[in-house]
């Protein structure tokens, strides 16, 4: 080859070679470029929007806030479930008061009575049932054997039931209430049994 065509082809190998340079030099700068962006928005786990998350990461915070919500929900829960077994015990409690005052009274049980017994009885249930109990059959050392007796037992285990509640505190499974609440249940039969129909 004579020195006048070897020039362009120089002159072209070089062009080419830089060109080749230059169009692998950019395509690196940019791959490196959108895995650094990448591994940036994986590292904030935020989107262009800045209040989306994205990726794997998307998940994480969601479930934990969701989790967090589960658990708000069930502390009001057990809040509201503490608090009406409160309230049960104190309806109980003046209910059985009621009850001994009108026998005392009208030396016998009337209608009325009848029906605050039987909410008295839907009572203990509930506050049976809210610390842990299921029913269960009660066998009395010494049962009342006249209503009166009965009625006066009832009185004071309905005060004792009521002050045990509210000693109990929240999440605790409570036998001697349990156990008050089922002699009471137990009571309130006995008292049925002894009281004259009306």
């Amino acid at each position: 080859m004579t020195e006048r065509t070897l020039k362009p082809v120089m002159r072209s190998a070089r062009l080419l070679a830089v060109v080749s340079f230059v169009v692998v030099f950019c395509a690196s700068a940019f791959c490196a470029s959108a895995a650094a962006q990448q591994n940036t928005q994986n590292q904030k786990a935020v989107s262009l929007d800045g209040d989306k998350i994205s990726g794997e990461d998307a998940s994480k915070p969601f479930a934990a806030l969701e989790e967090e919500m589960r658990a708000k929900r069930a502390i009001k829960f057990a809040e509201k479930e503490y608090q009406e077994n409160l309230d049960r015990a104190r309806d109980l409690s003046s209910l059985g008061v009621s009850i001994v005052a009108s026998f005392k009274q009208n030396k016998g049980l009337d209608q009325e009575d009848f029906k605050k017994l039987e909410k008295v009885e839907k009572l203990a249930k509930g506050i049976r049932r809210a610390a842990g109990g299921s029913e269960d059959d009660v066998d009395m050392e010494k049962p009342p054997t006249d209503l009166a007796a009965a009625l006066d037992m009832m009185g004071d285990l309905s005060k004792s039931l009521k002050d045990k509640v509210e000693k109990t505190p929240k999440h605790v499974i409570s036998a001697a209430v349990i156990d008050e609440a089922n002699v009471l249940l137990e009571l309130i039969r006995i008292v049925r049994s002894l009281s004259p129909k009306v």
